[in-house]
């Protein structure tokens, strides 16, 4: 059993009804599966560019704005391991910044990073000291 077909009358430009034509002459093509197949595609194709155009200057723009944003969050960390390092070193309180100065301020960075680690663990903020985390 066949599905049921709707019968469209259509007109077409002389060079697209000939080239037609001569596709429909092949063994096996007719007119009504090339022009079936002619508009699905043209459909899914127009259908899909359409979801291109609505959506996708938009993606472009936020991939852009992630893309700056991680270069800056890198910036940002890079600047604040930098002065932590330096300030940490400068802050040893001995004479001269030899071998036992340098493992101190090594001690300290450490110290720092594991702090931060454990803040970060538990959900609290140095910036905001009640935050916590979302569900407790």
């Amino acid at each position: 059993m066949t599905a049921k077909k709707v019968r469209h009358q259509l007109f077409l430009g002389p060079e697209v009804s000939a080239r037609l034509e001569t596709l429909a002459a092949k063994p096996g093509m007719n007119k009504s599966a090339i022009l079936s197949d002619a508009v699905t595609a043209w459909l899914e194709r127009r259908a899909s560019n359409e979801l291109d155009a609505h959506f996708g200057k938009r993606l472009d723009r936020l991939s852009v704005q992630l893309n700056r944003m991680e270069r800056d969050q890198l910036i940002l960390l890079e600047s604040l391991a930098l002065f932590i390092r330096l300030t940490l070193l400068r802050d040893a309180h001995l004479p001269e910044a030899d071998a036992a100065t340098r493992a101190l301020a090594r001690a300290r960075y450490e110290g720092f990073v594991a702090q931060v680690g454990r803040i970060i663990a538990t959900g609290q903020s140095s910036l905001n000291p009640t935050s916590s985390r979302e569900g407790e």
